[in-house]
């Protein structure tokens, strides 16, 4: 936008309007009037209600060593996952990664944040397994990037995982915030 504010507003604006904008910028949804009252009152942010039961149930599905690793560390997936989410993968993926993260997301649909999520943790699962072992996971997991994780390895998965749960994972998206492009 070459620190043109209005340019820069504008951008913001539109984006707002969108589904996934819900979802890749949690502070914006504080302010919406699209969402319902009932989830506005309940204090539990679509991410924690949404994504992370998401990611929980394709990790359950699609892999089952990760998910086990996790129930037998004593915490959940989808608190790593909120960790990274709530940072934008901020100190877990190289800048362009998180850049593949945003544009994949608005051009896909804010569902490719649940399959990205489990992505990652898919191409954890070594280092998962090994930590597990150590019972050090929490740790490795809150401190550690993602080393080697690219967005576009795992495109092809994704659409997998699309094909399969993409009717379930984006209407329940859609349900929270009906306004929404």
């Amino acid at each position: 936008m070459h620190g043109d504010v209005g340019r820069s507003l504008s951008l913001l604006l539109r984006f707002s309007r969108l589904l996934p904008s819900a979802f890749l910028w949690p502070p914006r949804l504080h302010s919406s009037v699209h969402l319902p009252i009932e989830i506005a009152q309940s204090g539990i942010h679509p991410i924690y209600s949404c994504t992370a039961h998401y990611v929980e149930m394709l990790l359950k599905a699609e892999v089952p060593l990760v998910f086990s690793a996790f129930r037998m560390s004593g915490f959940t997936p989808s608190q790593i996952c909120i960790q990274w989410l709530g940072q934008c993968f901020w100190n877990y993926l190289d800048w362009s990664e998180i850049c593949h993260y945003v544009a994949t997301c608005v051009i896909m649909g804010p569902d490719y944040q649940v399959y990205l999520c489990v992505s990652a943790l898919r191409h954890l699962q070594q280092d998962i397994l090994q930590h597990t072992q150590t019972q050090d996971l929490q740790v490795f997991l809150k401190e550690e990037p993602i080393h080697g994780f690219r967005v576009s390895n795992y495109l092809e998965y994704m659409e997998g995982l699309e094909r399969n749960y993409r009717s379930m994972v984006l209407s329940d998206m859609r349900s929270i915030l009906p306004r929404s492009s």
